[in-house]
C-alpha cells in the first residue's frame, strides 16, 4: 500500500542534482502554474536562463531576474503533484534555491470567501501520492511551518487574505460531495493538486516552503461555480500575485540575513 511506502534507511537510485550541484544561481525560487505569468516576468524584468530541467514533454526553463538587489530564480512548472514534485527537485539543484515560494488558483469550500482573494495554507491534507514517499503516513495533514509568517508579510503588505487548511489532490475529476464535506468539516477552505506533495519533498531537503493561493471556482454551492476560473479575472490576478510573490521572496531573503 502506498501509506507504507515511505523509506529512508535505503539509498533512492535516481539522483535530482543531474551535474548541476553546487551551483548558487538563487537562495530562492518562485513556482508559478500560468504561462502568462512567466511570459509577462520575461517582459517585464532582464532576465536570465540559468538552465532546464529536460523533459520529453518539453524542456522547462528556469529563469533568474534581479529584484530590489535580490537574485531571485522563477519557473512554470507542470500542474499536478508527481510532475510538480519532481520539477521543484531539479529546479532547486539546478539554482540552488533552498526557499520556494510557490502560488496558484485554488478551488475554495468556503463561499464566504471572495473571489481573488489571497489564501495562506496553514496545514494540506495528503490525498496524492508523492508525500508517501518524503515522509511515513503518521499523519493526514502536513503543517506548512512558514503560515504564520507569510500571513504577517502580508498583513504588513496590507493584502486581503485568510488563512486554513487546503485539501490536495491528484483527483480533479474525482473531488466529490462527500470527499468536500468531509473536508471542510476539517477546517480546509480550499482545494488542489500540489500544496502536501511540495511541502512533504521540501520537509525532507530541509528547504524552507512558502505556498500561497489564489481563490478561484467554487465548490461550496449546489452547483460548482467556475466563477473566475479561466477567465480574465483570473489572469490578472495570477498576473499581479507574480509581483506579491517577488515581495515576499525579498522579505524571505531578509529574514535570512
Amino acid at each position: 500500500m502506498i501509506h507504507k511506502t515511505f523509506d529512508d534507511t535505503t539509498p533512492a537510485i535516481i539522483s535530482p542534482d543531474y551535474g548541476h550541484k553546487g551551483v548558487q544561481h538563487a537562495d530562492t525560487c518562485i513556482i508559478t502554474y500560468s504561462c502568462e505569468v512567466r511570459d509577462n516576468a520575461l517582459q517585464q524584468f532582464p532576465a536570465r536562463q540559468a538552465g532546464a530541467l529536460n523533459c520529453i514533454n518539453g524542456d522547462v526553463p528556469v529563469y533568474v531576474l534581479t529584484y530590489k538587489g535580490r537574485d531571485i530564480a522563477f519557473y512554470m512548472s507542470p500542474i499536478t503533484a508527481p510532475v510538480a514534485a519532481m520539477c521543484l527537485e531539479e529546479a532547486s539543484q539546478l539554482v540552488g534555491a533552498r526557499h520556494i515560494i510557490m502560488f496558484g488558483s485554488c478551488g475554495v469550500l468556503d463561499s464566504q470567501i471572495a473571489q481573488g482573494k489571497l489564501i495562506v495554507p496553514t496545514e494540506a491534507y495528503r490525498d496524492e501520492g508523492v508525500s508517501y514517499h518524503y515522509r511515513s503516513a503518521d499523519t493526514s495533514y502536513l503543517p506548512i511551518p512558514t503560515s504564520a509568517r507569510t500571513a504577517q508579510i502580508f498583513e504588513e503588505m496590507g493584502l486581503p487574505h485568510v488563512s486554513g487548511r487546503t485539501w490536495t489532490t491528484d483527483g480533479f475529476y474525482r473531488e466529490t460531495r462527500g470527499n468536500m464535506e468531509k473536508r471542510r468539516a476539517e477546517g480546509c477552505i480550499s482545494v488542489e493538486m500540489e500544496c502536501a506533495a511540495l511541502q512533504a519533498v521540501c520537509d525532507f531537503r530541509g528547504y524552507q516552503y512558502y505556498p500561497f493561493l489564489i481563490s478561484s471556482d467554487l465548490l461550496d454551492s449546489p452547483q460548482w461555480d467556475r466563477r473566475i476560473l479561466g477567465n480574465d479575472d483570473e489572469r490578472t490576478h495570477q498576473l499581479k500575485t507574480f509581483y506579491v510573490a517577488l515581495e515576499l521572496a525579498v522579505r524571505v531573503g531578509e529574514d535570512t540575513k
